[in-house]
């Protein structure tokens, strides 16, 4: 017999059975196709078997992708980032905003050189001269930092073959896709705005994220080329490798493996057909590797005063 699960005497007891096995249908603790028995849920939780049938009727249900906003991210970057898992996440954010939902760009210095590629794509000269309103004020903002807005590369990314920030930045823009910049938003701002949007943010992983989060966005997709042990919570991170080798190393901690693109086996089109069937399905309830490791307690990290590029 389970564990007795005790709800709290001070609410009323169907909405608690309510939210407790909505919970264990999101973790699928409870599998698709698994029966609900009054009695057995009754026991679990003690209480008698009057609150059980509005609970007993919830089963999962078909929803639109639209619900859906993907926080994009890049970190332990190489030099293939920029031709497998970027575009390739780029690709699958195209289909993503098909059906409706919102993909997310940040990491305002990782774009510092190629704005160009995103503000042609505005919808409007207003939402284009907000990106660059953005450029500017990083460009006061870093005046004398030796940080990645004036060209300095972190030393990671360097040994992964990736020479300066315009290399980086290339790679890091492919990440949104192709289709219109439809908004820029302030760091942190609430994300209204369906499709394909900016939020102005620091490159520094953990601390986008997090503004990422706060926006709105109840999943992350992370590219990484020489592996990062990276995590989130609420929203769960799936980590995106860009070459086979690494992959293999990190299976554990790694979900996807755009590798397949430089072993011949995918085109990025067909790469980003698998990283969206893959959000779908964390949607759905499907945990991520970070989770299944417990990360992401560490890295909730705020914007900070001081200069955080």
């Amino acid at each position: 017999m389970p564990n007795i699960i005790k709800l709290d005497r001070y609410r009323q007891a169907a909405p608690q059975l309510y939210d407790l096995l909505r919970e264990q249908i999101i973790s699928v603790e409870l599998k698709p196709g698994d029966s609900l028995s009054r009695n057995e849920i009754a026991s679990q939780f003690g209480v008698s078997q009057t609150p059980v049938p509005a609970a007993n009727d919830i089963t999962r249900e078909p929803c639109s992708a639209s619900h859906i906003k993907v926080g994009l991210e890049c970190g332990g970057s190489d030099g293939f980032s920029g031709i497998t898992a970027n575009p390739a996440l780029g690709a699958a954010m195209d289909i993503l905003v098909r059906h409706g939902g919102t993909a997310i760009l940040s990491e305002t210095p990782e774009i510092h050189g190629v704005e160009h590629m995103l503000t042609r794509r505005a919808v409007s000269p207003t939402v284009g001269q907000k990106l660059l309103d953005r450029m500017s004020w990083w460009e006061e903002y870093t005046r004398g930092h030796n940080g990645q807005f004036n060209g300095v590369v972190a030393p990671g990314n360097i040994q992964g073959g990736l020479a300066n920030i315009f290399e980086k930045s290339l790679g890091s823009a492919m990440k949104g896709g192709s289709t219109p910049l439809q908004e820029v938003y302030q760091y942190a701002e609430l994300i209204e705005q369906s499709g394909f949007v900016f939020m102005d943010s620091p490159g520094y992983d953990p601390c986008a994220v997090t503004g990422q989060i706060a926006s709105g966005a109840n999943i992350i997709c992370f590219t990484t080329g020489r592996g990062s042990m990276f995590g989130s919570k609420p929203a769960p991170t799936i980590k995106l490798a860009t070459n086979t080798s690494m992959f293999k190393r990190l299976e554990e901690d790694m979900d996807i493996n755009c590798g397949r693109i430089l072993d011949g086996e995918l085109s990025v089109q067909e790469m980003g057909q698998v990283i969206f069937e893959h959000i779908l399905t964390t949607a759905s309830g499907m945990q991520s590797k970070s989770e299944l490791l417990g990360l992401g307690d560490n890295e909730f990290v705020p914007w900070h005063l001081g200069i955080v590029s």
